[in-house]
């Protein structure tokens, strides 16, 4: 058996497959997901008498949300803490990771920013945000000709 030495940070190939390799990588490849950031997911459903917007947010409790109305602008932010302390032995050992999303969206005219409704269930934040009288569907009206 034949033992071959590989360095991973210039590998044996052409320089385009070594920068190639670089910047297909992610970030939580590199550095570990501890330290990566994401945004949750977000669909936002227009109902003929509403908006739904549904935040995909698992792991957190509805005390971590807070969520705004500024002028013309949904605010939905969250921010989650989490210690974890192990003691073994004469060691102790502590974990901290401090993870927060903040999403705005734009509210049109057409909405009322006043009686939004926010739950949480199951992972998923949604939000009710319901369109004024005047911007909801009416049925066609016929006109009589004279």
């Amino acid at each position: 058996m034949n033992l071959i030495k590989y360095n991973s940070l210039f590998p044996e190939k052409s320089l385009g497959g070594f920068f190639d390799d670089f910047f297909n990588r992610s970030l939580s490849d590199m550095v570990g997901t501890d330290f990566t950031f994401s945004s949750p997911s977000v669909n936002v459903i227009e109902n003929e008498n509403d908006f739904l917007v549904e935040v995909a947010a698992p792991g957190l409790s509805k005390e971590d949300f807070n969520v705004e109305v500024d002028k013309d602008h949904l605010i939905i932010s969250a921010q989650k803490e989490m210690k974890k302390e192990e003691k073994e032995g004469k060691y102790t050992r502590n974990e901290f990771n401090y993870s927060s999303f903040t999403r705005r969206f734009f509210l049109p005219e057409t909405v009322d920013g006043d009686n939004i409704e926010a739950t949480y269930t199951d992972g998923i934040l949604k939000l009710v945000v319901p369109k004024r009288e005047e911007a909801k569907a009416k049925a066609p009206l016929s006109i009589k000709i004279k």
